[in-house]
């Protein structure tokens, strides 16, 4: 071989490692969330040593001890925490952990946590259906959620406490960020408007929300019935249980939040549910089909958008 095909040949073969180890990011960061390393870090109020953090996980197997430097070492790496330089009184430094923008959004108390949303996706129940991918393409189940357990995600979702609640607090994080963005932006798309139905609302995190930053509006959330069920409805907000699929409440605006188009995103609801994540001339057709005359699409936050469709 010619060097210019052994330089291609040995990116190439990279590249494939790169990505039968790609897993590990994930993994690695979901260890730091069960172990709590962000909220520690944060707690410490200071750049935190190896020595000081590995003292601050209580059921650690001493054994283990030396193996959180080679776990902080891959999310320093990836960007979850930081190197900070501590000097002390006889002259000598010592690397301590700080946290990243990133981490921050792990945290516990924040808000806009995305750790529920985290512990959702990465749960075994939600990535043993990918094992069964090619077998699903080989065979007539609906996703390859229903060849691995047997049942569709509604289904199991509705006899495991531990998921449904994984699933509405994951939903509930990610909404609150984006519905804090949402009126900020388009809070001229509320104007006008006497009654709204948010469309698989959860327990209603964006409903609550919207409800409160406009008085005057009288806002539905419907969901499955077990997801609603016990939610009570306090003002201009209100619950409904229901299948969105079989019937809508009328009201003057429909919200549906979703994702732009992404192909992680598309895998996952073509091996967990039977959606996908459509491209705005796939949007535009389906639009067009039920009847509404023009569409807007307004980016609202990173890989997020607002779709507003008109009669």
């Amino acid at each position: 071989m010619d060097k210019v095909n052994a330089n291609e040949l040995l990116e190439a073969h990279a590249h494939v490692w790169n990505h039968i180890f790609s897993f590990m990011n994930s993994m690695s960061l979901k260890c730091a969330v069960d172990l709590d390393i962000p909220d520690i870090i944060h707690n410490h109020r200071k750049a935190m040593t190896l020595t000081e953090l590995v003292a601050a996980l209580p059921t650690l197997d001493t054994t283990k001890a030396r193996n959180i430097y080679r776990l902080m070492r891959i999310l320093v790496h990836l960007g979850f925490f930081a190197l900070q330089k501590l000097s002390h009184g006889d002259g000598v430094q010592e690397d301590g952990y700080v946290l990243t923008n990133a981490s921050r959004l792990l945290l516990k108390d924040n808000p806009l946590s995305l750790t529920p949303f985290l512990k959702l996706h990465l749960d075994p129940i939600l990535t043993k259906p990918l094992d069964f991918l090619a077998i699903w393409f080989q065979n007539n189940d609906s996703t390859p959620f229903n060849t691995a357990y047997g049942k569709t995600f509604w289904d199991y979702a509705g006899h495991d406490p531990k998921l449904v609640n994984f699933f509405n607090e994951g939903i509930a994080g990610d909404a609150r960020l984006v519905s804090s963005i949402l009126i900020d932006k388009c809070k001229g798309s509320f104007e006008g408007l006497d009654t709204l139905v948010d469309v698989g609302g959860g327990t209603g995190t964006m409903g609550k929300t919207i409800a409160d930053a406009f008085p005057h509006l009288k806002c539905t959330v419907l969901d499955l019935p077990h997801v609603v069920a016990g939610l009570q409805d306090t003002g201009n907000l209100k619950y409904v249980g229901g299948d969105m699929f079989d019937h809508v409440p009328l009201a003057d605006a429909v919200l549906l939040k979703k994702l732009e188009t992404q192909l992680f995103m598309d895998m996952l609801m073509m091996a967990v549910l039977t959606g996908r994540e459509r491209r705005e001339e796939e949007w535009a057709k389906l639009f067009c089909a039920a009847g509404f005359s023009h569409y807007k699409i307004i980016p609202i936050l990173s890989l997020r958008s607002v779709i507003e469709v008109y009669p």
